[in-house]
């Protein structure tokens, strides 16, 4: 017998199969030499007693697992004659004794889990003449002494648990060689702090669970800690200003979570921090001033509130700041505008930024690149960013600045991106930026711009040049596909007679048009009961609304902002950057006919004017953050929530949010439905299209 057992489970071993000749469940027999195992699987199976050394007999046995059952003694020796053993795997017994040092003599080994037994004594140091070893677990016995050095020739290896023993001495410098590790363990054992320990460098793996504590314990004498790229979680340790030394730290791309604590402005000479790309909230705290070697800063995408700390404008000998795609808020602070040591990149883009550009951004006289691309701040580009003569890229989109392109941009002859749409700039644009020879990438588009579009430089190539938008451009390259600019000459022609009779006839006929609107307004007024709520007044016919400015206005589709659900979609209530109030109707295009019912309510609302019928304000047709269709309407807010409610409240007389009871006169449920049925009258007389659509 190779299993020598005090506990035979009938079920087991007693019954062998018959169907397919003499065979036992978990024993597999070679098919091309009859008799020979080659495989002796029995997990959990109650077993106990002591492995017999005949198992040494066993020549053509490539898989040996016996996990998980009671077995004691020590492993036999003869296990080393198994030239040909692949898995070894006696995990959750009870083996006592020694590993043996000739397991090396099993060059074909690939597993070699011993993990949870009584092992005692030390890690063979012939282990590492395994070439073929992937996994190597040998946690949760007694073992003793240091990590053999040896381990580190095992090129193949990818899993290495030596966790619960009893192992001293120092982590092995030669356990670095191992590149294709995914998996190291060495928790409780007696190990030395890594006294001299200069860098930790965990980028780029498959490393999750929370960011231990212990962290903070490691030697003072640590530089470098690297461990970006990874899944790990929890936040980040207030004790981790014991680490003094500390001049890089990195954790981007991770799932870190929290608030960053006070003390990590401890770290004094700590020069890159980064930790982008993570889940961390609260503000960024103002003791990020004291270190003042900083030279890089990311702390982009993750979901940082409150204000910009000035304690910034500390960090002279700060290159690059990157705190975009975050939910600051405020004004940008000058002490930050005045750092002139940011040479590679100045980023605040996709916040909530408020107020005007700072005059100081002409201290930025070495920055490359400048981005304040959608805010909302305002006001006037500043003369003095003439002096940022290194500027190559520079985006001001989706904000609310407005005047000139100002004469400023000439000096900036290394400009290679220049980004200034969605904004409100008017006037013509100037002809100097045709004279930038390196604008490579030119985006006007959406503003107010007027007159003649440039036919040299940049703009000699249509695909680098955007203008849409601007309904008062004409000329350019046929690739802008603009309509053609009046010629002077035809103007010249007109006589003055003819200048006097048009503006005569055109001053009447206003006058006139006037006169008629007015009376048709009071006459209207007159039929029309007083409306108490107040509509929103905007600037154009319908707003140019992108997927980013309605996260920012539903506070990213919260809960809170939820007011109404339907067959094709939920409804939220928004505030948009000017501060005005909306109803945002986000369509579920999983739902069949939703899609079709969004191209339904936008040709019918689209065309449609009537004083009882919700006025359709914008549509939003585009791609979320994760790549998915998205399609919204976006409708007036009515303020006092719907009509359902008012004519059956589910509390009888309940209190509106002004205190007041909702109760309707009968004149007023009479009012409604005189006013409901003259918009059904108009949607079937009174308009020229009509569709089917969710009433």
């Amino acid at each position: 017998m190779v299993v020598e057992l005090n506990h035979n489970p009938r079920s087991m071993l007693a019954k062998p199969n018959r169907s397919a000749g003499i065979s036992w469940p978990g024993v597999l027999c070679s098919k091309r030499h009859p008799g020979r195992v080659t495989s002796l699987v029995l997990i959990s199976q109650g077993l106990g007693g002591f492995l017999s050394p005949h198992v040494g007999n066993l020549s053509f046995l490539r898989v040996l697992v016996l996990q998980n059952n009671s077995f004691h003694g020590v492993i036999p020796p003869q296990i080393n004659n198994l030239l040909r053993l692949r898995h070894l795997i006696l995990s959750n017994n009870s083996f006592g004794g020694s590993i043996s040092s000739n397991l090396s003599h099993c060059s074909n080994l690939r597993i070699l889990n011993l993990i949870d037994n009584q092992l005692v004594g030390r890690i063979p140091s012939n282990l590492g003449s395994l070439p073929r070893l992937n996994v190597l677990g040998l946690a949760s016995n007694n073992l003793v002494g240091p990590i053999p050095p040896s381990i580190g020739n095992l090129s193949l290896l990818n899993t290495i648990s030596l966790a619960a023993n009893a192992l001293r001495g120092e982590i092995v410098e030669e356990l670095s060689k191992l590149e294709r590790l995914i998996f190291f363990q060495l928790s409780f054992n007696k190990l030395t702090a890594c006294s001299n320990l200069k860098i930790v460098a965990t980028d780029g793996n498959f490393i999750h669970g929370s960011l231990p504590r212990s962290i903070s314990n490691l030697s003072t004498s640590i530089e470098r800690i690297t461990m970006s790229d990874n899944w790990i979680q929890g936040s980040i340790p207030s004790a981790l200003r014991n680490l003094f030394n500390l001049s890089t730290l990195r954790l981007d791309n991770n799932s870190l979570t929290g608030c960053l604590p006070n003390s990590i402005g401890a770290l004094y000479i700590l020069q890159e921090l980064s930790f982008a790309g993570n889940m961390f909230t609260g503000e960024i705290p103002s003791s990020i001033g004291n270190m003042t070697l900083l030279n890089l800063i990311y702390l982009q995408y993750n979901n940082f509130q409150g204000y910009i700390t000035q304690s910034l404008g500390n960090c002279m000998q700060l290159i690059e700041l990157d705190l975009s795609n975050n939910r600051l808020s405020g004004s940008i602070p000058v002490e930050i505008m005045g750092l002139s040591s940011l040479s590679i990149s100045f980023n605040l883009a996709h916040n909530n930024l408020s107020g005007s550009l700072p005059l100081q951004v002409g201290s930025l006289k070495n920055l490359g690149t400048l981005d304040l691309s959608y805010n909302r701040l305002t006001g006037l580009i500043p003369t003095s960013i003439s002096e940022c003569l290194i500027l190559e890229r520079l985006h001001l989109e989706a904000n609310s600045l407005h005047g000139q392109i100002p004469k400023a941009l000439r000096p900036l002859r290394g400009l290679q991106e220049l980004d200034f749409s969605n904004n409100n700039f008017s006037g013509s644009i100037p002809s100097f930026l045709a004279e930038l020879s390196l604008l490579k990438y030119l985006n006007l588009s959406f503003n107010e711009l007027e007159g003649q579009v440039p036919e040299s430089g940049v703009f000699i190539n249509a695909s680098a040049v955007s203008v849409s938008g601007n309904r008062e451009l004409c000329g350019g390259v046929p690739g802008l596909k603009l309509p053609l600019c009046k010629s002077p000459s035809s103007m010249k022609s007109l006589s003055t007679k003819a200048i006097v009779i048009y503006v005569v006839t055109g001053s009447l006929l206003c006058l006139a048009l006037l006169l008629l609107y007015l009376s048709i307004f009071y006459r209207k007024k007159k039929q029309m009961t007083t409306n108490a709520s107040t509509s929103l007044s905007f600037e154009h016919q319908f707003l140019r609304i992108s997927y980013e400015v309605l996260l920012r206005a539903t506070d990213r589709f919260s809960e809170t902002s939820l007011i109404g659900k339907g067959r094709y979609g939920i409804v939220y209530k928004g505030i948009l950057d000017n501060g005005a109030m909306v109803a945002v109707k986000v369509l579920n295009l999983m739902q069949r006919g939703a899609s079709r019912s969004f191209i339904s309510e936008c040709r019918t609302l689209g065309t449609i004017r009537h004083r009882n019928l919700v006025k359709i304000l914008s549509v939003c047709s585009s791609i979320d953050f994760h790549g998915n269709n998205f399609k919204a309407l976006i409708y007036e807010f009515m303020a006092n929530e719907s009509l359902e409610e008012w004519l059956h409240p589910r509390t009888i007389g309940r209190d509106d949010e002004h205190g007041e009871l909702r109760n309707l006169r009968l004149v007023q449920r009479l009012n409604i439905a005189i006013d409901i049925a003259t918009a059904i009258e108009y949607l079937h007389k009174g308009c020229f299209q009509q569709s089917s659509m969710e009433i």
